[in-house]
Order: structure tokens, then C-alpha cells, then sequence
């Protein structure tokens, strides 16, 4: 698109049409004191020709999961995005349409939605998803507040291997909200057991955790009924081919991160909120959702269906404020995993899990290396402890072409952690291996 300024005419119609008799009589009440006297000090214009070359020198700057192998995680994972995902996912009927408020219009859109709703309950076990939220830490601040509908029950038990990223997103609901996550004990990486009293209304924990360990979230669920508290689960969609759903764990509501779903690492995003849950609790779930109908005569058609839970409805008594979402994000996670189709996800699953434990055996080889929380059992994540400062050996292997993990505050600052997907090669992972040991003679 070309910037086609405005005319003398064009603005003298406007003043005249504002009753103004100059542009300056608009800033008649910014104080003069502040205004700058002088043209801004902008170079002179170029050729479009000349800018994308200057961008491009820019973006050569960075360095990316292009030329450097990925080992790092931490909540956004370096998969495979088949060839398949976005020029299906990019058609113009997907990548331009917004909100379908007109069902008739929007039928393509409306049944792509419904499909990956259906796709998010088949994977979590659940009975109900929405058509998607804006990541997985407002996904998470979405389900506290779902759960927090009884008034006597306010308080929010978060264990401490919660992607704390996602903690001080709940901190930030959590002020308009009334409540501040409050963290409970950590044994060996994993979630103890909380004390759940008659004024909690959630438990939550993320399996695998923040360290990339397996959670005893079926206990821990258990723990939080007990005391009459929801359990809610942060889940890793991909870990699904191979672990148990939150369903089955027992779980009242689960959210997590669909980036691993057919999206690219983005420097960080846009990315995919999903969220599932129990029908009982379908008209206090946040976003749109779409339905599945018979017309008058008699065709299925989809629709966005319990509306009056949304703000564009009913502002002061809406579920929730979220309003546009990540609907294309969410399009790309339904070709994905369609194109995947269960064995793909359990093979992929496998891939990650295998990989993982091959990179854990060859890097604790390493001199100096131990693993940080011994024999925890992990899916595609795992901590290290080095004997030098985790950000001094990443740096070193930057140089060496690995992104090697991201570093963690824990032992003091020497443990890295390390992810591991189904794209990495045993001659990756050796390559890591060596380059450790070199950095750290």
C-alpha cells in the first residue's frame, strides 16, 4: 500500500468542515513549552528499493533457529511445521476474515472453529473448548477466573514449577481481580502436596512442568478435591500422544500453548490459548464459541452460540474481557493436527520423549554435568546443572552454532535447560555433546 498524503485542499476542507481556521489552532492546548520548534530529525526519504535492503541488513542481525541448532524451550519449541499448515491456513477466506458475526457468510470459517474445538476436547478429554484465547498465560488467568465463581472461595494455590512467566501473568489478573497466586512447595522439581482449605478455589499445576518433568497430577488433582477446590492443568498439547489427557488425570480445566501446533516460533509470537473444561461449566468458559446447528431447512450450519457470556453483549456482567482472539493461530492448529491424525501425534510424541532421554544420557556424560534433579522422569525438557554460569556457557555455545537451552536462576545460576524436539538428529544431539565438553575443558 502507498502513503498518499493529504492535499492543501483536502485539509482546508477539513478545517473548514471543524470550524478551525489552521491545523495549529488543534494544539491550541499543548503549552508551547513543550512543543518541538524545529523539523523532526528524520533522514530524507529512499526508494522502496533502497529501504528492503536496509531492513534486510537488519533482520540478518539476528540469529535464528536457521542457522543455529535449537535446544531451547522454556514454553516455545522449535517443531516441525509440516509444508501443508500455511498455505492452507494463509487462503485469503481464512487470513482476512475476522470475527464471523454472520453466520451466513462465514460458514468455511464457523466449521474450521468447530472442528478445532472438537480436536481440543478429543485431546484434553474434556467436554467443551472455546475457539481459542491469545496464549497460554491468559488462557491460564482465564481458567482462575472461571474457577473462582463461588464468593466465599477466592484463593488460588499455583504450584512453584509453574512456568513462572505465567504466575506473574495471574499476579496481573489477579490485581483487578482480587487475589494473588500463592505458591506452594516444590520437592525435586515437582509440585508438593498444598493445603487446600474450604476458602480455595483452584489448584493449579502444569504437567510436564516449567522444568520439563512429569507432575503426580492425578495425586495432586485428588488433593484439590478433596478440599472441594477445581484443579486446573497447564498442558503441552504435543505430550498428549503419550500421556494421559487432563481428563482422564482428573483435571476440571485445561489450558496450554498452542504454538507446538503448526506455528512458527514468531520471536514469540502471535500464539494459540487453548482452554477446555466440564459442560457444567460452559456458560462461564471465556471467548467465542462456535455450535453446530440445523437451518430451517435442515442443513447443518455453525454459529458462534452462547453469545450473552461476552462482553460485546453484556459488558458488565460478561465472563470475561477477552474479545478478538487467535482465530487464524487456531485454523493453523486444525490443519496440523489434522494432517497429524492420532498416530502422528503419538509417534511425534515418542520422537520427543526418545530424543529427550538420548540428549539427557550423552550431555551428563560430560564432565561436570549432572542432571539438577536426578532421576526426575521428563517428556521433551530437562534441567542441567554446569559448573560454570548457565549464561556464560549459552553465550560460548552461540559461537559454536547451538542455542543450547535457556538459562534457569536455579543452583545458583548453573543450570540450563534443555529442550529437545522430534527435529533434532542423534548427530545434533552428539554435536551438542562435544561442543559442551569443549566449553567446559
Amino acid at each position: 500500500m502507498r502513503f498518499a498524503p493529504h492535499t492543501d485542499d483536502d485539509i482546508g476542507q477539513m478545517l473548514e468542515a471543524i470550524g478551525l481556521p489552521s491545523v495549529d489552532q488543534l494544539f491550541d492546548r499543548i503549552p508551547e513549552a513543550v512543543r518541538l520548534d524545529r523539523p523532526l530529525a528524520l533522514p530524507d526519504g529512499v526508494s522502496e528499493m533502497e529501504i528492503q535492503a536496509d531492513l534486510e541488513a537488519l533482520a540478518a542481525r539476528n540469529r535464528s533457529t536457521d542457522d543455529l541448532v535449537c535446544f531451547a524451550g522454556a514454553g516455545a519449541y522449535d517443531h516441525y511445521v509440516p509444508a501443508v499448515v500455511w498455505p492452507l491456513a494463509g487462503r485469503s477466506e481464512f487470513y482476512t476474515s475476522y470475527t464471523p458475526y454472520q453466520p451466513e457468510l462465514s460458514q468455511g470459517v464457523l466449521q474450521v472453529l468447530f472442528e478445532f474445538q472438537s480436536m481440543i476436547c478429543e485431546l484434553t478429554g474434556l467436554e467443551v473448548s472455546n475457539a481459542s484465547l491469545y496464549d497460554g498465560a491468559t488462557a491460564l488467568a482465564e481458567a482462575v477466573n472461571l474457577a473462582r465463581s463461588t464468593p466465599s472461595r477466592g484463593r488460588v494455590l499455583v504450584s512453584a514449577a509453574v512456568d513462572p512467566r505465567y504466575v506473574e501473568t495471574l499476579r496481573t489478573y489477579g490485581r483487578g481481580a482480587g487475589y494473588e497466586p500463592e505458591l506452594f512447595d516444590v520437592v525435586e522439581g515437582r509440585g508438593g502436596s498444598p493445603v487446600v482449605g474450604d476458602d480455595v478455589a483452584c489448584v493449579v499445576v502444569q504437567h510436564p512442568n516449567a522444568y520439563g518433568l512429569l507432575e503426580p497430577a492425578r495425586e495432586l488433582f485428588g488433593v484439590a478435591h478433596a478440599g472441594g477446590a477445581r484443579a486446573i492443568q497447564v498442558f503441552d498439547p504435543l505430550s498428549l500422544g503419550v500421556l494421559a489427557p487432563p481428563g482422564d488425570l482428573r483435571a476440571d480445566v485445561a489450558v496450554g500453548e498452542g504454538q507446538v501446533l503448526g506455528n512458527h516460533l514468531h520471536h514469540g509470537g502471535p500464539y494459540l490459548g487453548l482452554i477446555a473444561t466440564r459442560l457444567d461449566d460452559v456458560r462461564r468458559l471465556p471467548g467465542r464459541i462456535v455450535g453446530e446447528t440445523l437451518d430451517v431447512d435442515g442443513r447443518t450450519g455453525y454459529v458462534l452460540t452462547l453469545q450473552a457470556r461476552e462482553q460485546h453483549i453484556r459488558r458488565e456482567k460478561a465472563t470475561s474481557n477477552i474479545c478478538t482472539n487467535q482465530t487464524l493461530m487456531a485454523i493453523a492448529a486444525t490443519v496440523y493436527l489434522g494432517w497429524l491424525g492420532p498416530q502422528g501425534l503419538e509417534e511425534l510424541g515418542r520422537q520427543c520423549a526418545s530424543k529427550a532421554a538420548y540428549a539427557a544420557q550423552r550431555l551428563t556424560e560430560v564432565p561436570g554435568v549432572e542432571p539438577l534433579f536426578g532421576d526426575a522422569p521428563f517428556f521433551k525438557e530437562f534441567p542441567v546443572r554446569l559448573p560454570r554460569p548457565a549464561a556464560e556457557v549459552r553465550d560460548a555455545m552461540l559461537e559454536r552454532g547451538y542455542l543450547a537451552g535457556v538459562p534457569l536462576p536455579d543452583a545458583d545460576g548453573h543450570a540450563l535447560l534443555i529442550a529437545v524436539t522430534e527435529r533434532r538428529t542423534r548427530e545434533q544431539i552428539d554435536g551438542l555433546a562435544m561442543a559442551l565438553k569443549e566449553v567446559l575443558a
